[in-house]
């Protein structure tokens, strides 16, 4: 039999190993990457200067320790740090030898840069790759300073802080660097550590960083121009055109005003022949408020500062603090308002206000120089607005904007503004601007360089990204609608799995959620392998739609009506039939997964989970208890784990979970609260989501799937519900709980232990669906569990009364 050489075999979709990584730098970013290396479950050596005294290590050490205080938490749990070695550069370079991946995260010095790689070289294997983090400075110059051996192996990889939060790593060749080189670090990027990546072209301050500053500083210049004060700035440049709700100048206090005027600064000194150069200067107010040591949110004190209750600005006219004032026109508002109206741009222009014509400048202006700088920064105007989206958080980029505004309006516009002499540069826009109709279509994005369009990536990484992230325009993923109503759509992507996504506000769960889950098993049961319950965007369900069983729970307070009763039997019902049905079910779960949402993830047989996920039953926060299954479940895989032991640990567990309210701030952290099994599985990159929650119901058919029979509950009983109230009468009597909290608590303990019954009774699944039942109706009809209701309806925020 003839032998097949191995170069005759194609992988596919086979992601590149990356074993081990070392991260030399241990500064807040070097640490912070290291980080999100172990949340990916990689080993990293975290390396810095040498320290005095008997450990020499010890910087590294400290910045790992470090770790633990950081907010946002770097490490999705604080075990991960275990996975970070600290090292130091004297004793430890021999460690490198075994590393795949080398990344440098030193200050922005090309000289140390370069010295440090030649240090390096005699350390490394032959296949190492080594990369830096720089945020700006030219890959080639350093590819200069690296020796021949290592060169086609050298390139830049910059991520974006914080680093496990941030989707942004651009990557930056030189022209030695090998193709496959390229192709390998992007395929791990996206894959491995969840990443979105632009490739960026090696010129100053890359892609994000280059138009994301520019952005800042010509929302600064008109702010200053039109007598905009701050506050009023980050009213008009947060959530309600798009952008983070931190805004402008909030933005600019949590990065640190310090860091931001060095950024601004480096800016300045490398692109003196920017047409735009008359905008790129430090505000003398940004200089005054550094030099005075307020820095932003790392000193509690920058453009903002709280004082009490209060939060005050910053007024550079007088240098002193005062209350913010903030008004916008109505008409300026209205205009803001309508988001999804092509021609809100067109109206903000039309408009005769300062605060309308401050929105349509900052947002021209973006556009002028993004067309100005597409050819020389960028390969497409995908990876400008990918960039600015994942990397600052816009929700579109701005070539987006412009396409959803009218691509050529838009474009007459900004002719008209620079003809006038109305805008800061008068460089006419491109002439490819005019030659096309739209930056995005079916094809692909625009490229000024290729003077054509640009598919996105062909990279295999990417055929596991049934659903990615698409800019306007962009050919939308095919799909075969089985059937869609106004709660949910149920399709196929293959033609033997179902996929049901809900079309409801926050994915919540209402009365026809439930019946379109149901006739979606029914098909499946019939005609499919199995089905997958999963949505575009996040969250995976904020819970039950409050708004519409209010009304039902409010009417169950009549005499004889159960309707209360009936509908949470036929909530508790849908849920546990996907764990009972004859086809395996599977979550995909991204984002918000709570309440009502949980529960439903819990009674599916697997649940693929991004590690951005944020899962909990908060139902507490509204004074009601699990009752769409959660305690039930809960209860259920107690008694699974105790195998006829004591089951009071686990549901010890439980109580301080659901009693709690505590909601798991990563897939990891899930999975040792309990919402998560270790058969689940995470994922680091949430656009994979949807290919492995398939591929799991491809696993679980192939093993001739059943569902598992219904087996009897261990009952932790009446004197685990003693220990339970005496633990809590402890905490009431130090004031950490209320009343209220305390009736909840033994409503959850009764839940959760079966009742007043002994200890070791075993109990059907139905008798603990009756007990969550009862505890929610009981609980309802108290005033106060209607003013908490009432209150997280108002400001999404919990109430403890």
């Amino acid at each position: 039999m003839a032998e097949i050489a191995f170069s005759d075999i194609k992988l596919i979709n086979k992601i590149p190993v990356i074993k081990k990584a070392a991260i030399l730098g241990a500064g807040v970013m070097g640490a912070q990457i290291a980080a999100h290396f172990a949340n990916a479950g990689i080993p990293a050596l975290l390396f810095d200067l040498p320290a005095e005294g008997k450990d020499k290590s010890a910087t590294a050490t400290a910045a790992i320790k470090a770790l633990a205080k950081q907010k946002p938490e770097p490490l999705a749990i604080g075990r991960l740090s275990k996975l970070i070695t600290p090292c130091n550069y004297d004793d430890d370079l021999d460690k490198l030898d075994d590393c795949d991946l080398i990344i440098e995260v030193i200050a922005e010095r090309a000289d140390w840069k370069i010295d440090l790689y030649k240090k390096l070289v005699p350390h490394l294997n032959e296949n190492t790759i080594l990369a830096s983090n720089t945020s700006g400075i030219s890959i080639e110059l350093l590819a200069e300073g690296v020796p021949d051996q290592f060169k086609d192996q050298f390139l830049g990889i910059h991520f974006f802080n914080p680093p496990r939060y941030m989707p942004l790593v651009e990557i930056i060749g030189h022209p030695g660097t090998r193709a496959d080189v390229m192709d390998n670090v992007e395929a791990f990027l996206v894959s491995t550590l969840g990443k979105g990546v632009v490739r960026a072209k090696d010129t100053t301050n890359f892609i994000a960083n280059r138009i994301g500053v520019f952005s800042i500083l010509v929302t600064l210049y008109h702010a200053e121009r039109l007598g905009i004060n701050f506050e009023t700035v980050d009213e008009l440049t947060g959530a309600k055109i798009g952008r983070p709700k931190s805004a402008t100048l909030r933005t600019a206090d949590v990065v640190g005003l310090d860091t931001l005027r060095h950024v601004i600064n480096g800016v300045v000194d490398n692109l003196k022949d920017d047409p735009w150069s008359d905008l790129f200067k430090v505000p003398a107010w940004m200089d005054t408020l550094v030099e005075n040591g307020a820095l932003g949110s790392k000193t509690r004190k920058g453009v903002y500062k709280k004082e009490g209750k209060d939060i005050l600005v910053f007024e550079p006219k007088d240098g002193s603090y005062r209350k913010r004032k903030v008004k916008i026109p109505g008409k300026v508002e209205k205009a803001v308002k309508d988001f999804k109206n092509p021609d809100r741009l067109a109206n903000l222009r039309g408009i005769n206000d300062p605060h309308a014509e401050f929105l349509w400048c900052i947002h021209r202006d973006a556009m002028h120089y993004c067309a100005h700088l597409l050819e020389d920064i960028a390969d497409n105007a995908r990876d400008i607005d990918m960039a600015i989206r994942w990397g600052f958080g816009w929700k579109q980029g701005p070539f987006e904007i412009w396409q959803s505004a009218g691509w050529n309006k838009v474009a007459d516009m900004i002719k008209e503004d620079i003809a006038a002499g109305k805008t800061p540069c008068d460089l006419p826009l491109p002439n490819w601007v005019s030659e096309i109709d739209a930056v995005h279509n079916e094809e692909g994005s625009w490229s000024a360089s290729a003077n054509a369009y640009k598919a996105p990536s062909s990279l295999d990484v990417y055929q596991r990204q049934r659903w990615p992230e698409s800019v306007v325009g962009a050919k939308k993923p095919e799909q075969k609608t089985i059937f869609e109503n106004d709660a949910c759509h149920f399709w196929l992507t293959d033609d033997d799995i179902g996929v049901i996504s809900f079309k409801t506000k926050m994915h919540t769960i209402s009365d026809p959620v439930l019946d379109s889950l149901n006739q979606a098993l029914d098909i499946s049961e019939k005609q499919l392998r199995g089905m997958v319950i999963w949505h575009p965007d996040a969250p995976f369900s904020a819970g039950a739609d409050l708004k519409s069983f209010m009304p039902v729970a409010m009417k169950s307070m009549l005499p004889g009506n159960n309707g209360l009763d009936e509908l949470l039997a036929k909530f508790q019902a849908t849920l546990c039939r996907l764990r009972k049905s004859n086809v395996p079910v599977v979550s995909g779960v991204q984002g918000l997964t709570l309440g009502g949402g949980c529960e439903m993830m819990m009674q599916t047989d697997r649940a693929v989970v991004a590690l951005e996920s944020y899962i909990g039953l908060v139902e507490v926060g509204v004074g009601l208890i699990p009752a769409a299954s959660g305690c039930m479940e809960f209860a259920r895989r107690a008694s699974i784990a105790a195998k006829g032991g004591d089951v009071f640990e686990g549901i010890k567990n439980a109580f301080e979970v659901i009693g709690m309210g505590k909601v798991a701030t990563s897939a990891h952290q899930a999975k040792d609260f309990g919402f998560l099994r270790e058969t689940d599985i995470i994922v680091m990159n949430k656009d994979e989501v949807l290919h492995t929650a398939l591929a799991q119901v491809r696993a679980l058919d192939a093993a001739n799937y059943r569902p598992q029979p219904e087996l009897p509950i261990t009952a932790a009983g009446r004197g685990a519900i003693a220990n339970i109230k005496a633990a809590m009468t402890n905490m009431h009597a130090g004031q950490f709980i209320s009343d209220y909290d305390m009736e909840i608590g033994v409503k959850v303990a009764e839940a959760l232990c079966g009742g007043d019954v002994d200890t070791g009774t075993p109990l059907t699944e139905e008798w603990y669906l009756r007990k969550e039942r009862e505890g929610f109706r009981s609980l309802i009809k108290n005033l106060k569990t209607h003013k908490r209701v009432k209150h997280m309806l108002d400001t999404g925020k919990p109430l403890r009364n």
